[in-house]
């Protein structure tokens, strides 16, 4: 059986895509043999921004050391498979059939949503494989999110907070960061990113609660960029280390919060080395150099980059700035749950060329249409296109050594990668 038709099969166990709740997930899992008490030690990450980036730092800083690991992530962008990693590699194809299946039939036609499910098959194939540690990042939230069933994880990291998701998180700081905090387990350890003050009380609070360790940014542990390279200091010294192949100032941060957790682990230079070097997270300002869409600009460069809230448009226009200059065109969609205006706003100073695409395949797109009407609104010149295909086609009559970023969901950057390649 092909795993697509046990995940087509899944989605319909649930009439919610999301549900949080843990009951449901300890249900199973006891069912399968508690799986997840059986895994290598664990780094479970929560946050509103950079949870992939620093999951992939962390995981080239283990792998340059010689450690092998699990990891699972999502949403995928292409293919479901992208979301776990087994013993350093994407899983096959039998292997993550095999494991739905034996989910699938253990559950029966139980409720359970997709992503619980799908989390107790990575889980269950973890437990059933070699692995120095086991890289877990929150799907949403982090207190009733599936992937919090680790009584005794190794490591707990929480990268910054920011406003998303309220209508499962909450409308406040403070509230978003109780549920991000829920990850934090009596007497575990914990690395803390860059926090707004409102949301580092409520992790504190969390942390006094549990009897958790914290080191936090800005207390314990500093990060900066100097001359070129990258500076990181703690109790055990300074860092002199190359910048992060993730190129932006947000991404300073996250290898901030990468290397501390190295150094709790007690690695070395290479390790540090490696975490800044090594890693590769699609989707995050990347490049495309090859494929469908660069055969339609070739003098152009085309970039992509799925960030979708406020703190992600600052994010991407900081990192923007970086490049030497280039005129810059948008290719913008959303979906209709976020906070468009929030995210285009820090990226009129880099352009005012907007083109408006709807999202293919996905009910709750932003149209073309409302994209563009926003756009205007924020003070974009924006023009409605009929696809990223066209909206390409069009920017190079203008400008063919444009420089032009795809960007405003990673639903869209999914797409986009399925059509490239």
């Amino acid at each position: 059986m092909k795993s697509d038709i046990i995940l087509e099969r899944l989605m319909s166990l649930h009439p919610k895509i999301i549900d949080l709740t843990l009951d449901r997930m300890t249900r199973l899992l006891n069912l399968l043999g508690n799986p997840e008490k059986q895994m290598p030690p664990t780094i479970h990450i929560a946050g509103t921004n950079g949870k992939g980036s620093t999951q992939a730092m962390i995981r080239a800083g283990l792998e340059a050391s010689g450690d092998i690991c699990h990891a699972y992530t999502s949403p995928h962008l292409a293919r479901f498979h992208e979301r776990i990693f087994l013993s350093g590699s994407i899983i096959e194809e039998q292997d993550l059939a095999n494991y739905l299946s034996e989910c699938e039939k253990v559950n029966g036609n139980i409720p359970i949503t997709y992503f619980e499910i799908t989390t107790c098959a990575a889980l269950l194939a973890f437990s059933q494989r070699k692995a120095d540690y086991t890289l877990l990042e929150v799907g949403l939230g982090g207190r009733l999110d599936a992937t919090n069933v680790i009584d005794e994880p190794k490591i707990t990291v929480i990268t910054p907070i920011s406003i998303d998701h309220q209508q499962y998180l909450g409308n406040t700081l403070a509230e978003i960061a109780f549920e991000k905090a829920g990850i934090l387990k009596r007497n575990s350890f914990a690395i803390i990113g860059p926090q707004e003050d409102e949301a580092l009380a409520v992790i504190e609070a969390r942390a006094y609660e549990v009897g958790a360790t914290c080191k936090i940014y800005g207390q314990h542990w500093h990060i900066w960029e100097e001359n070129g390279r990258l500076v990181f200091q703690d109790e055990n010294g300074l860092l002199d280390l190359p910048l992060p192949k993730l190129i932006g100032a947000h991404q300073i941060q996250n290898a901030g919060i990468a290397l501390a957790t190295l150094r709790y682990l007690g690695k070395e230079n290479s390790s540090f080395e490696g975490a800044m070097l090594n890693a590769d997270w699609p989707a995050r300002m990347q490049r495309l150099r090859k494929g469908i869409l660069t055969s339609l600009a070739p003098s152009a460069e085309i970039w992509l980059d799925g960030g979708h809230n406020k703190a992600a448009g600052y994010a991407l226009s900081e990192a923007i700035g970086r490049l030497q200059p280039r005129k810059l065109f948008l290719i913008v969609g959303m979906l209709n749950t976020k906070d468009i205006v929030g995210y285009m706003k820090p990226l009129l100073s880099r352009s005012t060329n907007l083109y408006g695409v709807s999202i293919p395949g996905e009910a709750a797109t932003m149209t073309a249409e409302e994209t563009v009407k926003i756009a205007r609104d924020v003070g974009f010149e924006a023009v409605i296109s009929e696809d990223v295909e066209s909206a390409i086609r069009d920017i190079i009559k203008q400008d063919d050594n444009a420089r032009i970023l795809i960007c405003g969901s990673l639903y869209l950057a999914g797409n986009i990668l399925q059509k490239n390649s």
